[in-house]
């Protein structure tokens, strides 16, 4: 039988062995004075935890500056351009019969999908500056670098004008290369700013047009000198017989004022003499005539960037075959009636965005500046950049990645 050993330790005797054991131990009571380092560590971890918060109310611009260009001064930078997201807009895409009543052509669900890039502007406070200053996809701007010299009602009807012109084009330019009928209309009179006449040495505007005292970016020209305005066509017919110092009457449709008459002296215009106008530059208000109904839901974001991939991604849903090769693809860019992609801003946010999402291929423009693209690679050094200067260009890159190049309807 195995013998084993109790566990079970016997009661101390008076005297015993753990009598003996105790008084070889130095046993002392904690001293005060010890205790006493607790009360400065306690404070320092009060203070960080209300610096922090502080920091995190401060606005930035009480520290953070940034240099206006246009007048060569340090303003206060009191936002930053951040990542915003890369959006899926592939199943966005709707089809309806048009006004002529012509056939609706088929959808095809696309395989993978085209992302739509974006980037956001939120003021920052003291905290999210220290925080992000080192950061390559955050850029601090002054409140001229996001706003401009727009009013808030400015803004919003550029936004939203820019975005239906983009949509529109899109539209044309992706029918048109499936060869589907689509026609360009003119637009209505929009003002986009009013023309500088003349610029001192340093480009500072130095003189304005009359028109300057009455009318102001945003503004909508319903009629000159009595005659309705469809197109900025018809205003360059009115201004025919004109002559610089003649006042003309015009309507005008502000938004949050509403339509109010008034009169605009005439001048010249600086590079042509000869030539009267009433002095702004107008926007590109053009519509496109489809014989069928196209829609893109792109919820509430503005601008104009996202033109090539709203132009590939209604290729891909009105053609068979996957032009994105069954993978997502992000894509950035203007597109213009002949094709031509243009520039954007915010180029080293958007790859920064389109990374994070976990897509590999991001097709931007080439007409971008070179050290904004290699500022977008080093935000995000995982990312396949690739530079497209036209729609062709960009759908023979994604033939090379894998795509089917779209089959047109027209030649089925």
């Amino acid at each position: 039988m195995d013998s084993q050993t109790s566990n079970v330790l016997p009661p101390p005797s008076e005297g015993g062995a753990l009598a003996d054991i105790a008084s070889d131990v130095d046993v002392r009571q904690s001293s005060g004075r010890h205790r006493l380092w607790a009360i400065p560590a306690a404070v320092v971890s009060l203070l960080s935890v209300f610096a922090v918060s502080v920091a995190a109310i401060i606005p930035s611009k009480v520290v953070a500056e940034k240099e206006n260009t246009r007048i060569g001064e340090m303003q206060p930078a009191e936002f930053a351009r951040v990542p915003g997201s890369a959006q899926a807009i592939g199943r966005k895409v709707s089809v309806s019969v048009g006004d002529g009543g012509g056939a609706v052509p088929a959808i095809f669900e696309p395989d993978g999908d085209f992302m739509m890039v974006t980037v956001m502007e939120p003021s920052q406070s003291v905290l999210s500056w220290w925080v992000g200053k080192n950061e390559p996809a955050v850029e601090m701007l002054t409140y001229e670098d996001k706003f401009g010299f727009q009013t808030a009602e400015q803004r919003r009807v550029f936004s939203l004008e820019q975005m239906r012109t983009s949509e529109e084009v899109a539209e044309y330019v992706a029918l048109s290369w499936l060869g589907f009928p689509a026609e360009i209309l003119p637009g209505d009179v929009l003002i986009s700013e009013i023309a500088c006449l003349t610029y001192d040495a340093e480009g500072v505007c130095a003189s304005w047009p009359p028109s300057a005292d009455v009318l102001q970016p945003g503004d909508r020209l319903v009629s000159a000198d009595g005659v309705e305005l469809a197109s900025v066509n018809d205003l360059v017919e009115v201004l025919q017989d004109k002559r610089s110092g003649d006042t003309i009457e015009v309507r005008v449709d502000r938004g949050g004022e509403g339509v109010f008459d008034t009169s605009v002296e005439l001048t010249s215009a600086p590079d042509e003499p000869n030539r009267t106008i009433i002095g702004f530059i107008p926007f590109d208000t053009r519509r496109v005539e489809l014989p069928f109904s196209v829609s893109i839901d792109t919820g509430s974001v503005g601008g104009p960037s996202a033109g090539l991939a709203f132009t590939l991604t209604l290729i891909d849903a009105l053609s068979e075959g996957s032009l994105t090769g069954g993978e997502r693809v992000a894509v950035t860019g203007t597109i213009d009636l002949d094709g031509s992609v243009g520039a954007i801003g915010g180029l080293v946010q958007k790859a920064s965005a389109v990374e994070q999402a976990g897509v590999r291929l991001f097709l931007v423009p080439a007409s971008q500046r070179a050290s904004d693209v290699e500022a977008a690679r080093r935000a995000a050094p995982t990312l396949e950049i690739v530079s497209v200067a036209t729609l062709d260009e960009a759908i023979s890159v994604l033939v090379d990645h894998g795509a089917v190049f779209p089959e047109r309807p027209a030649e089925r």
